[in-house]
Parts: C-alpha cells; sequence; structure tokens
C-alpha cells in the first residue's frame, strides 16, 4: 500500500515510515493492520468504484471545463443574495491563507486570540448597524437565521410560548420554505400576514418582519412592532446590513432581535454559500442566543483577552435540553465580512449604500417616467416591475440575458431588479434597454447618468437614519492596504492553524487541506454565479454537484445524496426529518422515539428534538460500546415508537464496534431506522459502508472527511445519504417543491466550497482514499501504542487496537496530582501543539487525532512533548513541586511573562518556554496567558473593547 501521485503528497508517512510504525505495532503490513482492526463483519467485499486518479494538473483542467459551461452574468436577481467586491487584500490575506483557512473552532482561546479580536469585530459591527445590544458570530444562513430566531422567541417568551408565531408575507420565498419545514417539525404554530393589513387577532408568541422586503419595499414597521409587543410578543426582522447604514436600524425601530446574510460585505456569491448569517438581539436575550458568542475576558495577569462565551458548544453539554443544534457557525465569512467593514469603516459603507440607492432610485425614475409602474415605490436596492402579460416579463427577462444581466422572475407578470456595489452605469442602461426604456444597447452609458437623481431617499424620510455606528476606533484606522496587510497577518501570527503544526483534535479530522483543492473556488465562473441563475446557465456546477454526490453514494454504500445542508448538524437534522417524514408517509405517527447513545455526539440529541423526535438515552457498556441489554429495555419500553437509532461509526470512543450489524438489526426489528453519524468516516472510507452495514441514512462532514477546511469554525457542509425508501424525503435543489422541505435557503446550500472536496476524490482515486484510511488507523494506534505507559488509552477494540482516534486517560493522574487534562492542554500550547480534545466524550481524558496527513517526524514531536509533560506531572507526583507551583497549572507561558524583570516561579524561565530543544529556533509564543473564563461570563462583554482595556 505505498501511495503514489497526488495520494503521496496528502499522506504525511513515506513507505520507510510506514514501516516503522507498523514495526512498533508488530504489523508488517497495513492490510494486516487493518484486518485486525476493523471487524470482518462491515468489511466491504469490493474496492470502491471511483473514477481513476488524476494528477494535479489533470485535476484543474477537469475543473476548469466545469467552470466553463457556467455563464458568468452580471446578477441583479438579489433575493438575499448580491454581487460584492472582496478587496485583494482581503482575498489574498484571509480567503487564500492557509492561516486563517486552515484554524480550528477557538476552543482553546489563547492561541486563538487572533480570529476572535476578528470575529469580534464582526460582532460589533452588526450590532451597530442593526441597532441592537449584542451579536453572535455566526450562523449559517439567513433562513435558518430567521427558524432561529423563532425558537429564541418561542423559548424566550414564556408567557406565550404556545401562542403563533405572525411571518411577514413579504419574506424571501426562500426563508418561507425553510421556516415553515422548521416549524412544522418542531410544532411551532406559524401563521404567514399581510403586515400592511395590520395585525391579525389572537395570542402572539413572536413576529418576524422583513425590512427590505421581499418585494424590495421599506415600511416603516414600528407602530406595528409596538402593537405586538403591547400584546407580549417578541419581535424579530430579518434585515440588510448595507441598508442598515441608511434606514433607521431594526433596534431603533424596536425589534428585539435582528437576523440576516452578511454575503454582500465581501462575499462572493459562491452559488449560494457559504455565507454568513448574524443574529442580534436586545440586552437580557443574550443568554438565549444560539450559535457561538465572542466575550472579552482576562488572563492570568488581568490583560484583556477574548473568548467564546456563555452557550459555547451548549449543545454539547445539554443534549436533548440545547436550544440549539448550531454547531459549525460560518467563521470565515464572518472574518471577511468583518475587515470589509473595517477596510470601508462606515463612512465607506454609507458611501458604498449611497450608490447602490441612488442607483436603484435612477432605475426606478426611469421606469416611471415611460409610464411603468412599480410594485413599492419605498425601496432600497430593489425595484420591481409590474407588466401586464406573462408575455410581456418573458421577453424583458429575455432580452436582460441577451445583453449579459440576469434580473429576477418574482412571479408571472413581475420582475425584479436589485442593484450593488458592482453595478456600473453601462449595466444600467443595458437594463434599461431590456426594459424598452431606450432603444439601442449601444448608446454611450454616461447618457443614463440623466436620470439619476440626488438628495432625497425613495423612502419616508422618518426612516432615515441619523444615529451613529460603527464608532469603534478599529474601524476607522485601517485604510491603505499596508495596514490592512499587518492588521491581518499580526492577527494570524497570534494564532495556531494547521500551516504551522499538527491539531491532533479527536472527532474532528484535522487533515491536509491541499492548494490544489482550494484553488477553483475563487475562480469567477463558480464564486460569481447567482444560486437563482437560469439552470441553462448553470451547467458546470450542476454537473460538478451530481458527480459529486455520486461518488460519496458510492463511498457510502448509499443510493442517493443531497449537498444541501451547510454544516454537520444540519446534516443530521436533514436525515432524521427525511426518517419521520417516511414514517408519517406510512401512517406510523406514533414513531417519535430517538434513541441515542450516552456517548454520542451532542448535536445529535439538539437535532432529534429539532426534527420533533423523542429523545431515548441507551447506556454505554464498560468498554464504551452500546450496552445491548439496555438497547433491548428501551425498545420493549416504547414498543411501536421507536423512529430510530442515531450511531456514530467508528464510536465516540474511537472504536470498531463489532456488534454493529446487530445493533442494526434489532432496531430495524422493532420497525426504526438507522442513522450513522459520518462524523467519524475518515476511519471507514474504502473499507466499510454504513449503507451496506445496516444504515439507512448518514450525514457526512466534507468539512473533516473529504478536506473543506475548518476556517476557525467553518465554513461546513453536512451532505445526507439514504437508501433508496428514503430518497423522496431528502432536501433537494428545486428548495421543497418535491415535498422535502428545504434545510438551506440555497438550493445546493454551501455549494461555493464544493470543488474543495470533488478535488480531493478526483486527486486521490479509490486507492487512495483507501491507503489514506488506513494510515489513519496507523497514526492513532502508533500514537496509542507509543503513549500506552504514558497516558493509557481508555478505550480499544477487540485486538487491542482504535480507530482513527484513541482517547488518553489522565483521570488516574489527575487524582494523584491534581493535574488536569485541562492543564495539559494549557502546557501543550508552550510545546507548539493545539490541544487535543478535552473532556469529550469523556471528562478527564483527551482525544487525539492524528490523521493521514501527519508525517512521522511531526507525530514524534507530539509523542515528545506527551512525555515531558507527563514527567511534570511525575514531579507534581513526587513532591517536588506543588500543583499550583508546577509549569502545568501556569501555563501557556507568553513572551511578555518569560521576560519580565520578577520571576519568582519554581522553575525556571527555560523550563517554561523552551522545554524541549527543538523549540529553541522554531518558537510559538501564545499572546495571553490561560484565560479567566468565568470572569468573562460574569462581566458579559461582546464587542471590541476600547484601546485603554489593553493597557495594564
Amino acid at each position: 500500500m505505498t501511495p503514489v501521485g497526488f495520494a503521496a503528497r496528502h499522506i504525511g508517512p513515506g513507505p520507510d515510515t510506514t514501516e516503522t510504525m507498523l514495526g512498533v505495532l508488530g504489523y508488517d503490513s497495513l492490510d494486516a493492520l487493518i484486518d485486525d482492526a476493523v471487524p470482518a463483519g462491515i468489511r466491504q467485499q469490493q474496492e470502491l468504484h471511483l473514477p481513476p486518479a488524476l494528477s494535479e494538473a489533470e485535476t484543474l483542467a477537469a475543473l476548469r471545463r466545469f467552470a466553463s459551461q457556467n455563464q458568468v452574468k452580471t446578477q441583479m436577481i438579489g433575493q438575499g443574495y448580491y454581487p460584492a467586491h472582496t478587496p485583494s487584500v482581503i482575498q489574498r490575506n484571509v480567503l487564500e491563507n492557509p492561516a486563517w483557512y486552515t484554524a480550528y473552532t477557538p476552543y482553546q482561546p489563547e492561541i486563538s486570540q487572533g480570529r476572535l479580536e476578528a470575529l469580534l469585530n464582526f460582532q460589533t459591527m452588526v450590532a451597530d448597524l442593526t441597532g441592537l445590544d449584542i451579536a453572535n458570530a455566526s450562523l449559517l444562513d439567513e433562513p435558518s437565521a430567521v427558524a432561529e430566531a423563532v425558537l429564541l422567541m418561542r423559548r424566550a417568551n414564556k408567557a406565550q410560548t404556545g401562542a403563533r408565531i405572525l411571518v411577514d408575507a413579504d419574506i424571501f420565498p426562500q426563508t418561507r420554505l425553510v421556516l415553515a419545514g422548521r416549524a412544522e417539525a418542531a410544532g411551532i404554530a406559524l401563521e404567514f400576514f399581510d403586515a400592511a393589513q395590520g395585525l391579525p387577532e389572537g395570542e402572539i408568541c413572536g413576529l418576524v418582519l422583513q425590512q427590505p422586503g421581499n418585494s424590495g419595499a421599506v415600511v416603516d414597521h414600528s407602530g406595528l412592532i409596538s402593537e405586538a409587543k403591547e400584546r407580549g410578543a417578541l419581535v424579530t426582522v430579518a434585515t440588510d446590513l448595507l441598508a442598515c447604514t441608511l434606514i433607521t436600524p431594526p433596534g431603533e425601530q424596536g425589534a428585539d432581535i435582528a437576523v440576516g446574510s452578511s454575503q454582500r460585505f465581501g462575499v462572493p456569491l459562491f452559488f449560494g454559500g457559504p455565507h454568513a448569517a448574524f443574529i442580534a438581539v436586545r440586552s437580557g436575550l443574550q443568554r438565549q442566543l444560539p450559535g457561538r458568542l465572542v466575550g472579552v475576558s482576562q488572563d492570568a495577569e488581568g490583560r484583556t483577552a477574548y473568548r467564546l462565551a456563555l452557550q459555547t458548544r451548549e449543545q454539547h453539554i445539554r443534549r436533548e435540553r440545547a436550544t440549539s443544534n448550531i454547531c459549525t457557525a460560518q467563521a470565515l465569512l464572518a472574518v471577511v465580512a468583518g475587515m470589509y467593514g473595517v477596510y470601508h469603516g462606515p463612512e465607506g459603507l454609507r458611501r458604498i449604500a449611497e450608490r447602490v440607492h441612488t442607483q436603484a432610485r435612477g432605475l426606478a425614475e426611469a421606469i416611471k417616467a415611460a409610464g411603468g409602474t412599480l410594485v413599492t415605490e419605498s425601496f432600497f436596492d430593489t425595484v420591481q416591475m409590474r407588466l401586464e402579460t406573462f408575455e410581456e416579463a418573458e421577453r424583458i427577462i429575455a432580452g436582460a440575458e441577451a445583453v449579459g444581466v440576469n434580473l429576477r422572475r418574482v412571479d408571472e407578470t413581475t420582475v425584479g431588479i436589485s442593484t450593488d456595489e458592482t453595478t456600473t452605469s453601462r449595466e444600467l442602461y443595458l437594463v434599461a434597454y431590456a426594459l424598452g426604456l431606450v432603444d439601442r444597447p449601444s448608446r454611450a452609458p454616461e447618457l443614463f447618468d440623466e436620470v439619476i437623481l440626488d438628495g432625497d431617499f425613495a423612502y419616508p424620510d422618518s426612516l432615515a437614519r441619523t444615529s451613529e455606528y460603527m464608532t469603534h476606533p478599529i474601524f476607522h484606522t485601517v485604510r491603505s492596504e499596508t495596514q490592512m496587510m499587518r492588521y491581518l497577518r499580526r492577527l494570524a501570527d497570534r494564532d495556531l492553524a494547521l500551516d504551522r503544526t499538527m491539531i491532533p483534535l479527536g472527532s474532528c479530522t484535522m487533515k491536509l487541506n491541499a492548494a490544489t483543492e482550494m484553488q477553483a473556488i475563487s475562480w469567477p465562473e463558480f464564486a460569481s454565479i447567482h444560486p437563482y441563475a437560469p439552470e441553462h446557465q448553470t451547467q458546470g456546477w450542476r454537473e460538478l454537484i451530481v458527480d459529486l454526490e455520486d461518488r460519496l453514494a458510492e463511498i457510502t454504500g448509499y443510493v442517493a445524496v443531497s449537498v444541501q445542508p451547510n454544516a454537520g448538524s444540519q446534516g443530521e437534522y436533514a436525515g432524521l426529518l427525511a426518517i419521520r417524514q417516511y414514517h408519517l408517509s406510512r401512517g406510523d405517527d406514533a414513531r417519535t422515539v430517538c434513541l441515542i447513545p450516552a456517548s454520542a455526539h451532542g448535536t445529535n440529541a439538539s437535532s432529534a428534538v429539532l426534527a420533533g423526535l423523542q429523545v431515548v438515552v441507551v447506556a454505554t457498556a464498560e468498554d464504551g460500546t452500546i450496552d445491548l441489554e439496555d438497547l433491548d429495555e428501551k425498545i420493549a419500553a416504547h414498543p411501536d415508537q421507536i423512529a430510530a437509532i442515531m450511531i456514530t461509526y467508528p464510536s465516540t470512543h474511537g472504536v470498531y464496534e463489532s456488534d454493529v450489524r446487530e445493533v442494526c438489526h434489532r432496531v430495524h426489528e422493532a420497525g426504526g431506522q438507522v442513522y450513522i453519524d459520518g462524523a467519524n468516516l475518515n476511519a471507514l472510507v474504502g473499507l466499510a459502508q454504513p449503507g451496506e452495514f445496516g444504515g439507512d441514512v448518514s450525514h457526512l462532514n466534507l468539512h473533516k472527511t473529504f478536506c473543506i477546511p475548518h476556517g476557525g469554525g467553518g465554513p461546513g457542509v453536512g451532505p445526507v445519504a439514504v437508501a433508496e425508501h428514503l430518497v423522496d424525503f431528502l432536501p433537494t435543489e428545486d428548495s421543497g417543491l418535491t415535498g422535502a422541505a428545504p434545510v438551506a435557503g440555497a438550493p445546493y446550500g454551501s455549494a461555493g466550497v464544493l470543488p474543495i472536496s470533488w478535488a480531493y476524490l478526483a486527486l486521490m482515486g479509490a486507492e487512495g482514499l483507501t491507503k489514506a484510511t488506513a494510515h489513519a488507523l496507523l497514526g492513532a494506534n502508533y500514537i496509542s501504542r507509543r503513549l500506552a505507559e504514558h497516558f493509557p488509552t481508555l478505550y480499544t477494540g477487540e485486538n487491542g487496537l482504535v480507530a482513527h482516534e484513541c482517547i488518553l486517560d489522565l483521570r488516574e493522574l489527575t487524582k494523584e496530582s491534581g493535574i488536569t487534562a485541562e492543564d495539559v492542554c494549557k502546557r501543550l500550547i508552550d510545546y507548539g501543539f493545539h490541544a487535543p480534545t478535552l473532556a469529550f466524550p469523556v471528562a478527564g481524558t483527551l482525544m487525539v487525532e492524528p490523521t493521514e496527513s501527519e508525517d512521522l517526524v511531526e507525530i514524534e514531536r507530539f509523542i515528545e512533548a506527551m512525555v515531558a509533560i507527563r514527567a511534570e506531572i511525575q514531579e507534581v507526583i513526587d513532591g517536588k513541586l506543588e500543583a499550583h507551583e508546577s509549569p502545568l497549572r501556569h501555563a501557556p507561558h507568553p513572551a511578555v511573562v518569560v521576560i519580565a524583570d520578577d520571576w519568582d516561579r519554581a522553575y525556571s524561565r527555560e523550563e517554561a518556554a523552551f522545554p524541549v530543544s527543538g523549540l529553541q529556533q522554531d518558537k510559538y509564543f501564545p499572546p495571553v496567558s490561560r484565560i479567566d473564563g468565568a470572569h468573562g461570563d460574569r462581566h458579559l462583554v461582546c464587542s471590541c473593547p476600547p484601546p485603554e482595556a489593553f493597557e495594564l
């Protein structure tokens, strides 16, 4: 199994080091290791039927062929998606910079200060623009953000929990579809109404408005909001951040919550995503916020420091009682949007907004001057024109496309035109020609300026924003490209990402994101395509997606795949929703029980609740497997009620459970379906197929197994794969028109990053993918064996082997020394490593996953660090140091501490900063000491602190 071609670049160990590692384990081949590690009962019987592996040049050429089939037009469709200029300095130094896109979620804040500051910029910008007190960082897309706001209103409004949620009929259609599906599953009563006619009678739990509306209308909602609140409702406004620079923001109109997308702040269209959505709330609701929230705290010496606050990973802690199943965010895109705000500042954003509005206003005036009818005369960037006949509307759409412009077909007789920061006078003139307002397209575009007005707005004066926003110095001090380049470099240097070091996180698979895989995502033929562009203009995208879905179906052993879910948690939700809808289609209304092992990912339980299922926990046996006796008892206790079981395979304990087929059989016998969580698919590809050994549905994490980078916490893609009988219940590209409710706003979710996974599969081929899995097993078992005498592995399989990750048990050491697993995590920073996964799935342990991409030199460097740390723990056990005196308890050690004039610690400066000799030349210093998390939660601050906060 010697890797060749690109596989040899992707897989870290070469032939010689592979032989060395196998020798330590007592095997003479990878095949022998696999035979002992992977139960024979689940092994697939034949090789994967995938196209032969391509070279890097061939892969890029194939991607060029896909891209060339897409037609790049001027996109004036709008509907929540707008072309934007990504400043080149941000594109090169964030989107295309591995220091940013290979970073992990900032759960270890001391090594994440750069990305946390960038996300805090985003939060501050969003809160300021929406006129509310606090914003998160971030959500997945606008429609699901609206759904999260509805859930927030229902749980926060205790007095009206069971009452209706009223939704403005002038909401984007994709939001309406997603929201309706979520509400039905969660048992929430929705009622769509015409806001222009006032609120209907009856009790109200919450109100959802859109500003500007789907029609483009900008309306003073303050009276409606006031009435709703008087009647005991909470109010959410879906809004546009650019419009908020000119229009009275939701908070100032009285709203409790604002949601939306930050896409037009420098993020490409990406055929629908990934785009960072946002949610902002008034004071008092911050502890109800879903997703991630960056807060300001302090380190051990009192220096200002950032961390994730409050409900971080709450779905892993609260499980079925969690308020959201959001795990992945869109962190990388939130960084881009936040930096766009930093680069332009409030005055720059306002200039952009004024130009966009002025262009839309000029177009509206031209339409009216020619006798045309507008749907609304109060708007920001979207003008809708009502025609007499279907044929007339069709002629206009076709005429605009013929001159290179895509307009929106709103309905049979309505055409929509949306302007944006990329719109030129020439393009406006071409639109005017398509509308029949001028007689030839070749007339000088400057002549269109004659109808552009200045001065007043095309909405009531009462809605003109007068309040200040983005007043923090960060939005006023970075203007030149030199400043921005250095600011981005300075923040990146504060972090540890995969471009510096191995990130040995169990359950998270931080592997190589190859440059060739990443290259195509910013090509205009992929990045500049609107998600609702005509189908004949997007053939390249569609062919790539179909091919990717087919490859994923082959790998997993299922018959169909949908890539629409834009995060792993959303894939879970989509899979469970498919199961629930399947039972309902058969009249099995009572099948509402979802069995979930105690060791499962926390999002499993929260996703099940959102899908309308009741969680029943199945116990874990002493060896870490599912307790079959308890499984039988739970099945017997719920006759004819079992909807599904959710299994992570290999298990969350990092072990191949040999009785997985038996588990699947017992659930099937009880009439239930088997959901196999694909989070650990990196241990299965080419060796076993979930759809073959008992699964009915699985979600996959393209941001884990299939090389989409984590981006500091997102983007992610969580495709859902199903067996034949569940195909009709997949979320589909026609946004639910076939009966399956969509789980994301765009037809293909976060399509913009799909070329990454397609490239990975094309480069690796069937043999390369199988070798990658084998090497993932090799690395994990090698670490487990090498560290066995220092940190025992908690769970192993029948032959004493693990899968692609191992759980190191520190609990006895903690009892003897007082040194905790968290202390070890912080000390690893001094050795230049990101910590393994802490306290999951077992408290007091560390879960380690090296992935196939790490070579033996890096693996040995990690082992050296862990052995040295074990020796430091032994010093405490032997009484040479008290736990509170140990470098483990004081870790990490920033440079400012190491070089301080006063040093009164029980160990030397050298031991603090350079515990092994290899660090003397290449040393990462964290910017802060250990952060006081409790302080940040007690004194919650979630916006940029003033400069003086950094002065000690």
